[in-house]
């Protein structure tokens, strides 16, 4: 029987979260529909667990987390960038790769690792259940197919990255793959959401995890309904949960993106796409 081996890179520094949750939902049913064995090991990246070989496992998913993403000389940081370094090594010249999907958080990290713009501070915290339009260029995007353009993902930080460096982009290869809405009356420059880093390295600014159960309740909470009118208005929040109630609008997001990763990790390690 073929198996899924996913190392989870765990952000979130012990706070309380849905994405976790999610992301091993997402294993196991990934495993459960596909007829294989799907495990997963979580590594506490934050608080100063040992992260693992590159080649423990078939792919890796690093998660959001609470706090500041401005680099800040932790130890942590070194080594997570140095873990990245090597995955790199062994990605270039090895002959199967070890493929890797990064969440807001970590995609915040990796932005600065690679130097590809600036994260700055918002001028307030971006939470919600928002649509992403598709750039053309990322049309046939492997991870975007089968998504409506425009589609919806939940989003939820405090940070952005912003003022891509586009010679650093095209220098490394990488390639956005969609910004932020367009705000025709808001004169800020609209986030990144979507990177391909390299052919295996792909990450988002936004939660493709999310599913409308977990967010539902986080809608519920009294900070979060508060932040959400605080930012966005009262009737604004009713819309939100209106989305949330029509499941197809998160369910869709969250069936595609992180499925369509492990089948492409699958694809890679079974040797059924060209390398």
């Amino acid at each position: 029987m073929k198996n899924l081996r996913v190392g989870i890179l765990d952000m979130y520094m012990g706070a309380s979260n849905e994405g976790m949750r999610c992301i091993k939902n997402s294993i196991s049913h990934f495993g459960l529909v596909n007829g294989l064995e799907a495990s997963f090991q979580t590594f506490d990246v934050r608080n100063y667990e040992k992260l693992p070989s590159a080649t423990d496992f078939d792919a890796f998913v690093a998660t959001g987390g609470p706090g500041s993403p401005l680099l800040e000389n932790h130890a942590w940081e070194t080594d997570f960038f140095a873990f990245i370094e090597k995955l790199e090594h062994h990605n270039n010249n090895e002959e199967t790769q070890i493929p890797l999907f990064a969440i807001c958080h970590s995609f915040q990290l990796l932005f600065q690792y690679y130097g590809l713009g600036k994260i700055t501070k918002r001028k307030s915290t971006a939470f919600g259940v928002m649509p992403l339009d598709i750039l053309l260029s990322a049309k046939n995007e492997l991870f975007f197919q089968g998504l409506d353009n425009p589609f919806w993902v939940v989003d939820s930080r405090d940070y952005q990255a912003i003022e891509p460096d586009l010679s650093r982009f095209e220098a490394i290869g990488a390639s956005i793959l969609c910004f932020e809405k367009e705000r025709p009356h808001v004169s800020l420059e609209r986030a990144i959401m979507a990177i391909r880093f390299n052919k295996y390295m792909f990450g988002t600014q936004f939660h493709p995890e999310a599913d409308g159960e977990g967010m539902h309740r986080l809608f519920l909470q009294e900070d979060k309904k508060a932040a959400v009118i605080a930012n966005h208005g009262e009737a604004k929040y009713k819309t939100m949960l209106d989305f949330l109630d029509d499941h197809e609008k998160i369910e869709k997001t969250e069936g595609i993106i992180l499925p369509s990763f492990y089948k492409f990790v699958l694809d890679n390690k079974y040797k059924l796409v060209s390398q």
